[in-house]
């Protein structure tokens, strides 16, 4: 079974961050983070957003959104996300294990992106005792569903939000994607943004992401957090290593806006209908089971995701040649 397409998960590490990674492995350096490599990985962060910030490196997504959502909310108040947002789906209750019974609240939206109409209806709801008031607002950038929020859409939810006091967090496993499709990375601080997650794994990257967090009152004995969740790298060099090899070169950027062209390249050659707007680097296609089936026959793994669209995501190392032989593979299922 072929897994091209399946997730930027499923691509290798770039060579620009094993090459980062081969640098950082020369001689000896401080251990749990305090080490060179470490600091000049967060400083290309802190110059990426324009913003002093504290900056953390974890092995997960899932570790880095819940351990900042634990920061955000308390036990006994939750955080609004979107419906299918992956804190919601993918996370088996980890922000809640982390927040000791933080909740999450489902909002809808097209795409991905939360209804401004779903959110301040959901945010002029009373708050009686027996249920938990949100605390925190949960936003994803670019969205599972590929979709980039403009400035304007992230202001039009982060404000009301942020006025009736509510903390907000962006996760940003695919934040490289969104930049290259033109979103401003200072705008993110700018917004009101408290803790940003930035993705270092799907950017070609190993098992790396990055708290970044704006608020600073919010990073109060952060380390002792991230200890007792272990999640403190003893050799923390390996682990940012490969993303600073990906940021101090640009390829973070670069290889996301390959990854986004060859995404439209794919949209483009499919015959099937494509169910949402390629902006980053997946498309959704609306696909029957017996196409489906006859494309995992030829050896193309693939699977439907929430609203049951087929997903194909591009990655640094999809190639014109891989889009093109995938496509000829779609077009065969189709005539099944």
């Amino acid at each position: 079974m072929r897994y091209d397409f399946v997730s930027d998960n499923a691509a290798a590490m770039a060579p620009e961050a094993l090459e980062a990674l081969v640098r950082a492995n020369a001689g000896f350096a401080r251990s749990y983070g305090a080490d060179a490599v470490t600091a000049r990985a967060a400083d290309q962060i802190r110059r990426r957003f324009d913003a002093d910030a504290e900056v953390r490196f974890v092995t997960s997504g899932t570790a880095a959104n819940a351990l900042a959502l634990a920061m955000l909310a308390r036990p006994f108040e939750t955080v609004l996300a979107y419906d299918e947002a992956h804190i919601r789906t993918d996370e088996a209750g980890a922000p809640g294990f982390f927040g000791q019974g933080v909740g999450l609240v489902g909002l809808p939206g097209p795409s991905g992106k939360i209804s401004e109409a779903a959110l301040e209806a959901r945010l002029a709801e009373d708050e009686p005792s027996y249920r938990q008031p949100a605390a925190a607002l949960s936003l994803t950038q670019a969205t599972e569903y590929g979709a980039v929020y403009s400035v304007d859409e992230l202001r039009r939810l982060i404000e009301p939000a942020r006025v009736r006091g509510l903390k907000v967090h962006l996760d940003g496993a695919r934040l490289a994607n969104a930049a290259a499709a033109g979103f401003d990375l200072p705008e993110v601080p700018r917004l009101g943004v408290d803790v940003c997650i930035l993705g270092g794994a799907k950017a070609g990257g190993s098992c790396v992401e990055a708290i970044v967090i704006f608020d600073h009152a919010l990073a109060h004995r952060i380390d002792n957090r991230l200890k007792q969740a272990g999640q403190t790298a003893s050799k923390a060099r390996f682990l940012s290593a490969p993303l600073l090899g990906l940021l101090e070169s640009g390829a973070w950027e670069g290889h996301a806006a390959h990854a986004n062209l060859m995404a439209r390249r794919l949209a483009a050659a499919s015959p099937f209908r494509v169910t949402h707007a390629v902006e980053a680097n997946m498309v959704f296609v609306e696909m029957g089971d017996a196409a489906l089936a006859a494309l995992k026959a030829a050896g193309w793994a693939a699977d439907r995701f929430d609203d049951g669209s087929v997903r194909f995501v591009c990655s640094w190392q999809t190639t014109e040649a891989l889009v093109d032989e995938l496509a000829a593979a779609l077009v065969a299922a189709a005539e099944r």
